[in-house]
């Protein structure tokens, strides 16, 4: 049962450079629609995608890069 909670429920597959790429743009994006009014009917959908993008780079974990195997390669120590 222990081995399923390791793997199944949670692990981190995107590295930390690209994790607040994710949260910089992800805010961006759910923040320039508010900001300038525009794109009104589109405006939930805008900011729930920003939101997501955000929420995987707070998380670390991307649902999609998941689904592709992508995995993050484990700390080698330097000689």
């Amino acid at each position: 049962m222990m081995k399923f909670f390791r793997t199944a429920l949670y692990f981190k597959n995107v590295p930390l450079l690209e994790r607040i790429i994710r949260v910089v743009l992800g805010v961006a994006m759910a923040a320039l629609p508010l900001a300038f009014g525009r794109l009104a009917g589109a405006l939930p959908l805008t900011v729930a995608m920003g939101a997501g993008i955000a929420m995987t780079g707070f998380v670390g974990f991307c649902p999609a890069c998941y689904l592709i195997g992508r995995k993050l390669e484990a700390r080698r120590p330097s000689a």
